[in-house]
Parts: structure tokens; sequence; C-alpha cells
């Protein structure tokens, strides 16, 4: 199958299906399980409401899923939401997507991950670093995700997928032993008690901001579509199964965290994992668990360094961007150039902002690409009914409808609850037009 302007492949197919699952799972379960359930039980504070912001989080991410699965399988080539946003709304749209990855999106992603990767690591090795040592091992955790990276596609895949398994198998351990073991170190279910005071529609639109920074990721490795051995069947499955499973260890791990804990001293416990292992196991828990998620953080590093240089390759060859930028290494076969300005612009982000900060400017810039993308869905149907279609989204039109909601929903309230800097980062990914004008021109006169 041709894509229109996506010229012949020239990175190797060398993902499998365990690989592709290992990524999908591997870049989504990242820093935001350990890290956002206590902000998120600072905005609703109820346990069910906790709950069930979990729970929408995870049904707009399936959602999402299933609807990216068929842009996935109809054009499994390299650059994921670049493509299906160029190929659904016009190179403008992707343009503007390839500039906000740029500026804003992957920066901030990385080095929000670093920061979580880096702090859990101190921990565990029984450091009390303080925020600019914290920041200074992220910006080299950074550096050496990328050289992984470049080192080649399998490299980084195995170490995302080795990740994978580690942090699952730890996180399940972590909730089976406080749901049987739990009731004799604090463990209560009248932890589970509704709270008197209900939460407002702002705490739980900016709640869903920080659940959705947990989810995101569920088909980041469609921007390495492209090096995906047959990618109609592996893809689909990969990244609707490899949502699945984190939607499932999502809820298990809050309902073990609230078990272990009422949601007030959640809220209070950004390392909540760790307090819970504490509970369990003592201070040897507590080391094994930072240790784990330090691994957690670096393999969604590793992942998401694997996957996003991807568009300004895909971008590069479409002559929208730097031709640079889709240079392949003559040795490892991988987009070098690339992959090294992702991790030399995330080392920036690190060392600058807090990941409070990064995360939430990440969703703000990414989440309203995401909808726009799955509503080219409705549009590539009408306007190119012969576009191959090996998967279509069950549920149509509904499913991506629900999606596009939950997107709309995430915007508003974000402009409602903080106009000002939601206007500022809309402000910064709307300079991106532009500077497509004058790219444009320039590739024109070339």
């Amino acid at each position: 199958m041709s894509v229109v302007g996506v010229p012949a492949e020239t990175l190797p197919r060398r993902l499998g299906g365990w690989s592709v699952v290992g990524l999908v799972v591997g870049i989504t379960i990242g820093s935001g399980i350990f890290r956002t359930p206590a902000s998120i039980a600072q905005r609703v504070g109820d346990p069910w409401w906790i709950l069930l912001v979990w729970s929408a989080g995870g049904l707009i991410s399936i959602c999402g899923a299933l609807s990216v699965a068929e842009l996935a399988a109809s054009m499994p080539r390299t650059g994921g939401w670049y493509l299906y946003l160029r190929e659904g709304w016009g190179r403008a749209a992707g343009f503007l997507f390839g500039w906000s990855e740029l500026v804003l999106i992957r920066a901030s992603a990385t080095g929000a991950i670093a920061l979580v990767s880096s702090g859990y690591a101190l921990r565990a090795a029984g450091i009390r670093a303080s925020e600019p040592v914290v920041a200074t091992v992220a910006a080299a955790l950074i550096l050496l995700a990328a050289a992984i990276n470049i080192r080649g596609v399998r490299a980084g895949a195995t170490v995302a997928l080795t990740s994978t398994v580690a942090k699952f198998g730890a996180l399940a351990v972590l909730v089976g032993a406080a749901l049987l073991f739990g009731g004799d170190q604090g463990g209560s279910v009248e932890h589970f008690a509704r709270s008197s005071v209900p939460p407002t529609a702002s705490g739980v639109g900016l709640a869903l901001i920080s659940v959705l920074w947990a989810y995101d990721g569920f088909a980041d490795v469609s921007f390495a579509a492209g090096e995906v051995r047959d990618p109609q069947r592996i893809l689909p499955r990969a990244i609707i199964g490899g949502t699945l499973a984190v939607l499932g260890i999502y809820l298990a791990a809050n309902v073990a965290y609230l078990y272990m804990a009422p949601a007030s001293a959640i809220a209070a416990s950004p390392l909540i994992a760790a307090d819970v292992a504490r509970m369990l196991a003592g201070e040897a828990g507590a080391t094994a668990i930072s240790a784990v998620v330090a691994i957690s953080t670096f393999g969604a590093l590793i992942g998401i360094s694997l996957a996003a240089p991807r568009i300004f390759f895909a971008m590069a060859e479409d002559r929208l961007f730097f031709p640079a930028m889709a240079r392949v290494h003559p040795r490892y076969q991988t987009p070098y150039v690339a992959i090294g300005l992702t991790g030399a612009l995330g080392v920036l982000f690190a060392l600058t902002r807090t990941f409070e900060q990064l995360a939430d400017t990440f969703v703000l810039s990414i989440w309203p690409f995401y909808g726009l993308a799955i509503a080219a869905i409705y549009r590539l149907r009408r306007m190119r009914p012969d576009l191959p279609r090996p998967y279509r989204v069950p549920g149509y039109p509904i499913v991506p409808a629900v999606f596009i909601a939950g997107v709309a929903y995430l915007v508003g309230s974000a402009l409602i609850q903080d106009p000002m800097w939601t206007g500022v980062t809309f402000g910064i990914v709307l300079v991106g037009l532009p500077v497509y004008w004058v790219t444009r021109k320039a590739v024109a006169s070339s």
C-alpha cells in the first residue's frame, strides 16, 4: 500500500508482536501511576470519585486506542499521529503537530519522565538529593536513553520490554500483597467510605488531566509503524491489548492504594507506591519498589525516545522539516539526528521545569491533536473510501465520538480553570502556522 506523500521505506521492519506490545505497555506505564495519585486525590478527595476518574480516563483511552488502530492499520508507515493528521486534514495540520512535538510535547514528556526516574533512582540508593541534583541525573538518563536508541531499534525495544515485565510484575506483587496481607498493616475497607464533600466540576477536570498523563502513550508505537513486521495484523492487536492491560493494572493499583491508605493520606504522598511498600515490608520494601519505579520510568523514557523522533524523520522526508532529520545512521540504521535533537530538548526542559509543569504542558499540547486525528476517521471514510482498512473501529461512529468528547471536556476544563497558561500553551502551538508558511516557501524556492 502507498500513502500519498510518503516515500518508500528507508527504515527496516524489525519489530515483532511482543516487542510492539512491550512498547505500548512500556511507554504508557511510566511515571503516572507512581506519581499522579497524590494530585488526583487532592483534586477529587472521594475514593469512589478517584476510581471513577481513573475509569473514565481508561474508557477514553480505550476508545482512542480502538480508533487509532484503524488509522495505524490503514497507514502503517513511519510518522504516527503526524501522518494521520496530514492525510486527514492536510499538510498544515501535520506540520503544526510536528512543530508542537518539537517545541513542547516530547520535550515536556521526556523531561517529566526523566525527573521521576531520577528521583526514584536516588531514593532507591538512599540519597536525599536536592532538585538541581535530581534534574542533573534526569538529564544524564535522557542522554543514555538517546544513546541506546541510536544504537538500534531492537536494543531500545528490548530494554523497554524488559522494564515492562519488571514494572508490571512489581505492580501485580504490590497489589496482591496489599489485598492479601495489608489488613495486618493498616489496610481497611473503611478507607473507601464516601466523602461528605463532593468534588467540584473543575476539580474533576483537573484530575482527568493527571489521569490522562498516566494513560498517554497508548498509541505512541504508531510513530514507528514503518518498522513493524506485518503491521496490519500486529499494530491493532498490540495497541488494543496493551491499553486494556494498562487499564486493568491501574485500577488494581488504585484499589490497593486506597485499601492501605485513606484518600487524605494519598493526597499527601507523592510517592504512594513506596509508602505502601514501606507499610507492607518496611524500609527494604520501599527501597525495592523505588528501584522498580526507577526501572519502569527509564523504560518509558527509552520507549518515548524510540518512538517520537520518527515524527521528525517523516516530516523531513516530506520536505516539511530540516533535511538533516531524515539522516539514517550508516551502521545502526536509525534516525540518529532526530533522536539526538529530541534528547537535547528533553535535557533542556528537565533542567528548567518541574514535573507538574511538564506533565500539564504535555497533556494540554498533545491531546487536542489526538482528538483532531481521531476526527479524521470520519473524513477519510467519506473522502477516501478506497483506502485499505484491514481493521475498522468497532462501534463506529460512537466509539470515536466518545474519545473526541473526552478531549473536548479536557480542553474546556483547562480553559475555565487556568485560562492564562492554557492560552499560552495554545499560543505556542499556533506559532507553528507562520513557521509552516515560511518553511513551505523556502522548500518551494529550493
